[in-house]
């Protein structure tokens, strides 16, 4: 399910003209399909920008398509759809609108050169029922500064049309359950070549005419009459990131389509509205031997009060602290920094402000649910020293290390314990319904997280319904063959979603520890999450500067009751998995997962993350077990699309808040996983210097 701050922060950014990048093409054009192309219907050889992400809505023939398209690096772009087709005639499909999920990729073969085009090749519905399935090769060339001319072959719907030869047999048809490969169909069947020409008129206006090798064969007479291959189109671009289109369409039809972008790696707030750090106090070379503060109980009292007041302006809390003649260890919580490097940067300032001058060795710990995790040590003068030069420059003279535990330092007595609390409205949204493609739910919602002492947490959840039609959610639907599905572990959600009572969403008290230098502990018992209470038990190998990372999970749990109280179902089953993360570094991230899942089949999880500096995420993930299709229902197997997206880059300002949204086709029960608050991974990984490195740049902001 998505959450509405997702929406909000999307659509803010939508709204707020986006800054260029030094190399940002200004003619990037989207088609109705939602690949970047100067065409309308048509695939060309053109690719967007590297990260960009795209959202397309475009409209023809009775035929809506939704489009997610993400530049995934500078050559390959994917395209997830989901498309409502009024009135189409599909064998054992009752409801008026059909609705269809897809999966494309285009990959750039060659780059554009003086004399030579550029060449793409494609795959259309690699992953879905068949029914927009296509494979193309496709050239683009520039003809002088506005004209762009581009030819290619298509197969499947792309050679539907005057086809001049074939290549194999291509199967036929649309396939029941999808989310299968459909290899067998690639490049196969009937080839038919298309072509178009571009013409950009200004930065803002463009013009389109193509010649097309789709015969709509599946929509012709039910929803589309094809009377032309020739289509016409016009552009706009109201700014960098609204885009509109309208053509007349294959002699019948007047096609739409809207495209909203935006470029993960550039804030749509320039500039931004943070305030500026404290200046770095410089010292005097004889301030520097003064060991007199040393002798006045009452001066050390003093730098700690003030150290805590100065962090707290900055959204930082002090936990605890080791002080000497000559060195200082801090051990800080960070409220508000999103970017880790930053929140170091400015308190390493403040300690030269603070601290007295024979104090030279700085090192701070980030601390996260009490327990001390990355460790970063500096040399005072090197801060003196660098702070006008380029960030690069002092990440050479700090040494990052994970070796303090709690007691090394000396807490504070206000840190323990506190509440944390908030209340408010959240809208609970699912998409894909194949019998609704959109429900909602709106909930006042208040959870607090009541921290004992440092590593033991306590924290709830308690929901009202205000309204929606989530309880309306289709049940599972198995595949063609009649066999017997797996218990039903999170295709049930539609009852949990019933009634306007209190429930409560989770529950649970949990302790998290260091178990070594590199080792990390946490222990969570109660009511887990919206379905499951029980047990959850989690180890995680993770040295300071390793890209890798190993842990296991196990849990023990129980299925709660619908109505979300304190009542158990009698289905309990033991699940866990031992997982590998890996940092491929230029942005890539790996996770891969495997072992028991709820419903008590075994199999794997793989994940792959594109990651951006500013802490955007754009991702997706396969899940296969044991399970067969027939069995899993509608969709083969589970996967899904994976965004995050920091408030800090859609607000201008440094905050920790960020919406994480999981975008999978249906909700089925093979594959599932206990959902559990306070996985290590993520939390650890982020106060280590592997990952700073790649922020370092916000250190000195």
């Amino acid at each position: 399910m998505f959450k509405a701050s997702v929406l909000r922060a999307v659509v803010g950014a939508f709204l707020l003209p986006q800054a260029l990048s030094a190399n940002e093409q200004t003619t990037e054009w989207v088609n109705m399909y939602g690949l970047s192309s100067g065409l309308i219907d048509m695939p060309t050889a053109e690719v967007a920008q590297d990260g960009r992400l795209s959202t397309t809505l475009s409209y023809f023939g009775r035929t809506t398509k939704t489009n997610l398209s993400f530049q995934l690096t500078p050559r390959l772009s994917g395209v997830f759809r989901y498309s409502a087709l009024r009135g189409l005639t599909v064998t054992g499909y009752s409801l008026p609108s059909y609705y269809d999920r897809s999966f494309d990729v285009h990959y750039r073969l060659l780059d554009e050169g003086r004399y030579r085009p550029a060449l793409a090749v494609g795959l259309r519905d690699l992953l879905g029922t068949g029914l927009h399935g296509g494979e193309y090769v496709v050239a683009t060339k520039s003809i002088g500064s506005k004209f762009r001319l581009t030819g290619g072959l298509g197969w499947g719907r792309l050679g539907s049309h005057d086809s001049f030869a074939t290549l194999g047999t291509r199967p036929t048809g649309i396939l029941g359950a999808g989310g299968i490969p459909n290899y067998d169909r690639w490049f196969r069947g009937p080839v038919a070549g298309f072509a178009g020409l571009g013409y950009q008129h200004s930065k803002k206006l463009g013009f389109a005419v193509e010649y097309s090798s789709d015969a709509y064969t599946q929509e012709d007479g039910d929803i589309v009459t094809i009377n032309s291959p020739l289509n016409f189109g016009v552009k706009y671009k109201l700014n960098n990131t609204i885009q509109l289109g309208a053509s007349y369409m294959y002699g019948s039809e007047f096609g739409l389509n809207v495209s909203l972008t935006l470029d993960p790696k550039n804030t749509p707030v320039i500039g931004g509205t943070d305030t500026a750090p404290q200046p770095v106090a410089r010292r005097t070379g004889k301030s520097a031997h003064d060991l007199g503060w040393t002798d006045e109980v009452t001066q050390t009292a003093r730098i700690k009060t003030e150290l805590a007041k100065a962090l707290a302006r900055e959204g930082i809390v002090l936990e605890g602290i080791r002080i000497s003649q000559t060195s200082a260890d801090l051990l800080i919580r960070n409220e508000r920094f999103d970017i880790q490097s930053q929140a170091l940067g400015r308190t390493l300032r403040i300690m030269t402000r603070i601290l007295p001058a024979s104090v030279e060795t700085l090192s701070v710990t980030q601390s996260n649910q009490g327990v001390p995790t990355g460790s970063l040590t500096v040399a005072r003068s090197d801060i003196e020293d660098l702070e006008h030069s380029p960030s690069s420059n002092i990440l050479k003279r700090v040494r990052f290390s994970a070796d303090r535990r709690s007691d090394h330092y000396e807490p504070l007595s206000q840190t323990y314990p506190r509440l944390n609390w908030r209340f408010g409205p959240v809208v609970q949204l699912s998409v894909f319904d194949p019998d609704s493609p959109v429900r909602a739910d709106v909930v006042a919602k208040a959870d607090a997280q009541y921290h004992i002492a440092p590593g033991w947490v306590a924290s709830g959840a308690l929901s009202y319904k205000l309204g929606g039609n989530l309880d309306g959610l289709s049940p599972n639907r198995t595949g063609i063959v009649p066999v017997s599905p797996p218990h039903k572990v999170r295709s049930d959600a539609r009852f949990y979603a019933m009634g306007s009572g209190p429930k409560i969403e989770h529950l649970t008290i949990a302790k998290f520890g260091r178990l070594g230098e590199n080792l990390y502990g946490r222990v969570t018992v109660g009511y887990l999450e919206q379905m499951y209470a029980g047990l959850s038990g989690e180890l995680l190998w993770k040295p300071v500067s390793s890209r890798l990372a190993l842990g296991a999970e196990l849990n023990y749990v129980a299925q709660r009751d619908f109505d979300q109280r304190f009542g158990l179902q009698d289905y309990s089953v033991a699940t866990g998995h031992l997982s590998a993360y890996y940092d491929f570094g230029n942005g890539f991230h790996t996770q891969i997962d495997v072992g028991r899942y709820l419903a008590g089949d075994y199999g794997a999880t793989v994940t792959l993350d594109r990651e951006f500096g500013n802490g955007w995420r754009v991702g997706a993930y396969v899940t296969k077990t044991d399970l067969s299709a027939a069995q899993f229902g509608e969709g083969s197997f589970d996967k899904g699309i994976r965004i995050t997206v920091p408030m800090s880059w859609a607000l201008g300002n440094a905050t920790k808040r960020k919406s994480e949204s999981t975008i999978r086709s249906l909700t089925r029960d093979g594959g599932a996983r206990v959902n559990v608050t306070g996985r290590l991974y993520s939390s650890v990984r982020d106060t280590h210097g592997a990952e700073m490195q790649k922020t370092w740049g916000r250190f000195w902001r």
